[in-house]
């Protein structure tokens, strides 16, 4: 069995975990309606995406 010989530093504990954070959502304000969304995503109450009509709601 594999046993390490020293103990890790802190530090290169960290630098391993540096990636495990939270990520955080992109939420942007859509500009015809004033109400926030995801990005790249259709806004649901007025159906544009990318300033084009794309749902009939």
């Amino acid at each position: 069995m594999a046993v390490p010989k020293r103990k890790t530093t802190p530090s290169k504990r960290n630098m391993r975990r540096s990636h495990h954070r939270v990520k955080s959502i992109n939420i942007v304000e859509d500009k015809k309606s004033g109400e926030y969304r995801l990005s790249h995503h259709v806004d649901l109450k007025t159906g544009y995406y990318n300033g084009k009509k794309i749902l009939d709601v």
